[in-house]
């Protein structure tokens, strides 16, 4: 998975601008049936059968999405979107450490499960799929960064860590992990490491 250094703010995917609730319904619901198509029958599946599914004729399915690749980073904005919501409701969490974590294991399952969508999004000569996952990249670094910062000024984590290092862990379980049982262990594994009281750190790798 990419740095998670630069870009811009995220935002949640929004309707074409067509004030009518039956447009705003329309489009919210061609969004969540796309999710599940896609999570069943891979990128590549039938937009017809999109449309079939929700209910909603062809015409307006592509009034929406025009494009296949419009469709594509709608569905995976809006997953990002849920997962940073999902980080902005745990900063009032009692436990920050708790917090923290459970975030995490949202985003490792994220990255698990979300890899193959975000990787059929195409990019154009403008460097657009640059400029999209700079800003989501950025839209989950900050959210991990608050969770943290609370996480630290609770002495549950050390106060050298930074969240890009964080997240890049976290997604290496995601990538390298054979399931969920495994990433589990492991994400327990960083989270022992990553505590205020954790043995051996800046031992580096030659011993001693």
């Amino acid at each position: 998975m990419p740095s998670f250094d630069a870009g811009l703010a995220p935002d949640r995917p929004q309707a074409p601008r067509l004030r009518r609730a039956d447009a705003q319904r329309n489009y919210e619901r061609l969004l969540a049936t796309a999710r599940e198509v896609f999570a069943e029958r891979g990128a590549d599946a039938p937009l017809d059968e999109i449309a079939r599914r929700a209910g909603i004729g062809n015409a307006t399915m592509y009034r929406h999405f025009p494009t296949r690749s419009e469709l594509l980073i709608a569905v995976y904005a809006d997953e990002v979107a849920a997962l940073c919501s999902q980080g902005e409701s745990l900063l009032t969490d009692a436990s920050p450490g708790d917090a923290l974590f459970e975030w995490l294991g949202a985003f490792l399952a994220h990255v698990a499960t979300k890899r193959d969508l975000a990787l059929t999004i195409p990019d154009d000569q403008e460097g657009q799929r640059s400029e999209l996952f700079d800003r989501w990249h950025t839209a989950m670094r900050a959210i991990a960064s608050k969770l943290l910062a609370r996480a630290q000024d609770a002495a549950a984590a050390r106060a050298d860590l930074d969240p890009s290092d964080l997240l890049t862990l976290a997604a290496g379980i995601a990538a390298a992990s054979t399931g969920p049982e495994q990433a589990e262990r492991c994400l327990e594994v960083l989270r022992h490491g990553i505590s205020r009281d954790g043995r051996g750190r800046r031992r580096g790798l030659q011993g001693g």
